[in-house]
């Protein structure tokens, strides 16, 4: 079942599957995993002018995925970065798919035109799900994060999720 992700109730499972991609592996360029609360304050404030979902398998947390802020400045604010990150046991059983389809679903409906992704490199089944939904690689930052001992490439991949037209564009949502 896909849902958007409640801090109260989340935040701890959230916390328990990000870990190990912060601490055992180089997918995340943060050094400390944070805790609930860290985790509960990042749905709270991402679900308010972005997305944050959870799948939950047998009254589990599998997996979640999220969009937030490309960057800060004002005129990047139609374009969303994209994570998901999904739990050991449940890998390879469709949950990042499963999480995708409604969070870029949430993302078009919501006024966003663009769907970046950086994946820290290599990743083929990160760059695979992304590829698959129909993302491009639009470049390489080489040697850009030190993380488990060696300096690490970020490959960036975008996806169009609302045709280019050129004027104004209905303003997509803001934290308040």
């Amino acid at each position: 079942m896909i849902r958007p992700a409640d801090p109260a109730r989340d935040a701890a499972a959230c916390a328990a599957i990000y870990a190990p991609y912060v601490v055992d592996s180089a997918a995340s360029f943060e050094e400390t995993p944070p805790g609930a609360a860290e985790l509960a304050r990042r749905i709270e404030q991402l679900s308010h002018t972005h997305a944050f979902l959870v799948d939950e398998r047998d009254g589990r947390v599998a997996g979640y995925a999220y969009a937030g802020p490309h960057r800060t400045r004002a005129a990047y604010r139609w374009a969303a970065d994209v994570s998901v990150y999904v739990d050991a046991a449940f890998q390879r059983r469709g949950v990042g798919r499963a999480l995708y389809e409604p969070l870029l679903a949430l993302l078009r409906e919501r006024g966003f035109r663009i769907a970046c992704a950086g994946i820290t490199l290599p990743n083929a089944g990160s760059v695979g799900l992304h590829e698959a939904f129909g993302f491009e690689q639009v470049g390489i930052y080489r040697a850009i994060g030190w993380k488990a001992g060696a300096w690490r490439d970020v490959g960036w991949w975008q996806l169009q999720l609302a045709p280019r037209e050129d004027g104004a564009q209905p303003e997509p949502p803001r934290g308040g």
